[in-house]
């Protein structure tokens, strides 16, 4: 007869209740006060993690936090079962706000700057990465992998947090800001396949043939996806008439494509990913029908998800000077190398120099997708504890900094006639005088 597992016990049950209750109550009530003094949400959802975490209660109240975050395998499997679907969901949901039409429409210019504001930090991340002191290394480490995802985690962008920030400081209608999120755009699709060219390598390390046979994948998966994938969606999203429909169908699009590229060894964000561009292009039709699946992830899977991201934050290990040190630099190695490939991807393109800083404070928000990165870094062993509090300290000093730096920069370019026209018949829409 076959052998069955047994049935999840009452305790490891009454465990995961507890551990998603009081995670995702401590989120939301911190991610409200934060955004209260005009900070992003992720902050204070990653904080609640922080103060359960061994930073704070493992310090103070060992016990509790040892139940809390009993380190029994199966038990924290369950909870990281529960994050990794929250995060699959939020890349999809994601991704269905990229607007590759913007991209085509700035054409050259967004693409010049999307470029060299990913290739500089990426290559001054993975300079970073070789002479990292081997406190940030797992202790099987291999430093050419290690620098690999150092590089890949300085360059990404968060397209979620940029648009947000955009669109708060009511900004969209000016060119500088649409250029902005197109190239950000650039860089989130562009960081994620990276992501998974170095998730693929992860298992056997960098060697010619462990890169190319993923970057062989990521060729088939894309043309797949553009020639199978979407008119499959655009099929089957004709079909689906209710929110309930739409939800569960693209629900299934999204998880499935992940299943896939995973199958492949391939990261599931990216399945998640191009999944949510699937639907995305599906028409204006689907993407209205995704209002319920968007607030379920968004005010739930997202805070719960970044508050276990927390939880595997310790902040102790900042007490070490050689990593509090490693710390700051990695700060300014993500700040000056986006700030300098957005300045001179700027110049290539003939823009000027203040739009050379919108851009720059723009694409140097790394949000929740670098949180997202770090943690995939952690569950392959590609980081350890130290480095991974770091590079979700680097998401959130580079949140921080860019609405300020933003503000100032957009206020000494000088909106046009089509702009100001832009800002008045979203005003006429909006009903304001």
């Amino acid at each position: 007869m076959p052998v069955t597992a047994p049935p999840l016990g009452g305790h490891a049950l009454l465990i995961l209740l507890v551990q998603v209750s009081l995670l995702l109550g401590v989120a939301l009530l911190l991610g409200r006060i934060a955004t209260r003094f005009k900070l992003p949400a992720v902050s204070g959802e990653l904080a609640a993690g922080v103060l359960l975490g061994p930073s704070v209660l493992g310090h103070l109240v060992p016990g509790v936090h040892h139940w809390l975050r009993t380190t029994q395998a199966s038990q924290v499997h369950l909870l990281d079962a529960v994050g990794q679907i929250g995060v699959i969901l939020l890349v999809g949901t994601t991704a269905l706000e990229i607007d590759l039409a913007l991209v085509r429409r700035t054409g050259r210019t967004s693409l010049t700057v999307g470029a060299f504001g990913l290739l500089i930090p990426l290559g001054l991340g993975c300079a970073a990465g070789f002479v990292a002191p081997t406190a940030l290394l797992p202790t099987d480490h291999r430093r050419g992998l290690f620098a690999f995802f150092i590089g890949v985690a300085m360059c990404v962008s968060a397209l979620p947090v940029i648009a947000k920030m955009l669109s708060d400081m009511r900004l969209m209608h000016r060119d500088i800001a649409q250029l902005t999120s197109a190239v950000s755009v650039v860089d989130d699709v562009t960081g994620w396949m990276l992501l998974s060219v170095v998730s693929a390598t992860a298992a056997s390390g960098l060697t010619g043939g462990t890169v190319a046979e993923p970057l062989c994948w990521l060729v088939v998966i894309t043309a797949c996806a553009m020639l199978l994938g979407r008119p499959a969606i655009r099929w089957l999203m004709a079909r689906t008439q209710t929110p309930q429909a739409v939800t569960g169908a693209t629900t299934v699009v999204i998880i499935g494509c992940a299943a896939v590229t995973q199958a492949m060894g391939m990261e599931a964000s990216l399945g998640a990913l191009i999944g949510g561009r699937l639907v995305g292009a599906a028409g204006a039709e689907a993407k209205r029908g995704l209002a319920p699946l968007r607030s379920v992830t968004l005010s739930v899977l997202a805070p719960l998800y970044f508050a276990e991201a927390g939880l595997r934050m310790d902040l102790s290990a900042l007490g070490t000077p050689v990593v509090a040190l490693a710390a700051l630099c990695a700060l300014a190695v993500a700040t000056v190398g986006k700030f300098t490939g957005a300045l001179l991807g700027a110049r290539v393109a003939r823009l000027d120099r203040q739009a050379g800083l919108v851009l720059g404070a723009g694409m140097n928000a790394r949000g929740v997708i670098q949180i997202i990165v770090a943690g995939i870094g952690l569950r392959l062993g590609v980081l350890n504890t130290a480095s991974y509090t770091i590079v979700v300290l680097v998401a959130i000093g580079t949140s921080l900094m860019a609405p300020p730096v933003l503000r100032r920069a957009v206020r000494r370019i000088e909106a046009n006639d089509e702009e100001r026209a832009r800002l008045q018949q979203g005003k006429d829409l909006a009903g304001v005088s």
